[in-house]
């Protein structure tokens, strides 16, 4: 039997908390192991309870969501984080990358879309909805000089790259093209290694700033 992804959920009013848990325990792969208040109290939880996915708000009382969401990565480098915030991507979202979150959720398409979210998340896929690839490109300066253009890669690295960077999973990308998820991370980690890039946003902003996207 498959274990179900266990969730941590991290927001100071009671009543999102209790709606989220109510949409995500209707799911039977998903379970919330446990709730807190305020980033601290979360932050323990995280650090206690290793959950598949933490689900963090933005704005908590003690601390933001994005001090929080680094203090996790620093302790556990491989935690897997999901803002679901009231704010859009304008501000937060690169910021939030930047700390090492890999998902970003806005609470008026959490009943649409939380759930596949926390599936892609909880697979160390990156999460974002369509216009936080323009909200990267917008916060980002122009082509870098860096010595590491996309002829390093084989095509292939570039065709995963790209698909990572519109926001394919390694599924989704492994079916167009004819290859498993498994070998799409491979290829993955290649492509990282070989650019110098540590987070996935720097996938998306490199695909930019190389005119990759079309």
């Amino acid at each position: 039997m498959i274990e179900p992804v266990r969730i941590l959920l991290i927001d100071d009013h009671a009543i999102v908390r209790s709606g989220i848990r109510l949409l995500i325990e209707q799911e039977p792969d998903l379970i919330v192991v446990g709730e807190a208040q305020n980033a601290e109290i979360g932050i323990r939880m995280a650090l206690d309870l290793h959950p598949d996915v933490t689900v963090i708000d933005i704005t908590l009382p003690d601390l933001d969501g994005i001090s929080a969401t680094r203090r996790i990565l620093d302790e556990w480098p491989s935690a897997r984080v999901l803002a679901l915030t009231m704010h859009d991507e304008s501000g937060f979202l690169v910021p939030f990358l930047e700390a090492g979150g890999i998902g970003y959720l806005q609470k008026s398409a959490a009943d649409r879309q939380l759930v596949q979210a926390i599936r892609r998340v909880s697979d160390g896929e990156f999460s974002i909805q369509s216009t936080g690839v323009s909200t990267i490109a917008a916060s980002h300066s122009p082509a870098r000089d860096s010595g590491h253009g996309p002829e390093v890669l084989s095509q292939r690295e570039q065709e995963v790259l790209v698909l990572t960077a519109r926001g394919f999973t390694s599924r989704e990308t492994g079916e167009r093209l004819f290859i498993s998820a498994r070998t799409v991370e491979t290829y993955r980690g290649r492509i990282m290694d070989k650019l110098g890039l540590h987070h996935r946003s720097e996938l998306v902003e490199y695909a930019l700033d190389y005119r990759l996207l079309g």
